[in-house]
């Protein structure tokens, strides 16, 4: 590695550390998980999916508290029932409750939530929340 590598590498590491640090130290011990199950309208699925990849995961990514964001498709029910007519299961998770509320506070969340909303069947949802022990 040359000296001006290494360099621009301390520098980076340093500066993710400093990162990482401004993260309040009771942060970790509230986690949250909010599950949405969603009734996506197949014939708008393709529509949805793509505002997800292209708005919706870009805007609640770059919130404050944010940890990860998954979307699933339903295949089938191995044990117990199936969740209604529910067949996709959006998981959102933060670093804690009120910084989640932020989110849904937000002018990123009004306008990204509408494009996942708007191929849904009615306005069916369903809605839990979860610490993450």
């Amino acid at each position: 590695m040359t000296p001006m590598n290494r360099r621009n590498t301390l520098k980076t590491l340093a500066a993710a550390a400093a990162g990482s640090a401004a993260i309040p130290a009771d942060a970790a011990a509230n986690p949250i998980q909010l599950h949405v199950d969603l009734e996506v309208d197949m014939a708008k699925e393709k529509e949805m999916l793509n505002n997800f990849k292209t708005t919706f995961r870009p805007a609640i990514s770059r919130q404050p508290g944010f940890v990860d964001v998954k979307l699933m498709k339903l295949r089938k029910a191995l044990m117990g029932n199936a969740p209604g007519s529910f067949n996709y299961r959006l998981l959102i998770s933060f670093q804690t409750e009120e910084l989640r509320l932020k989110w849904v506070a937000s002018d990123d969340h009004q306008k990204a939530w509408p494009t996942i909303e708007k191929n849904l069947k009615g306005a069916k949802l369903g809605v839990l929340l979860y610490d993450i022990a």
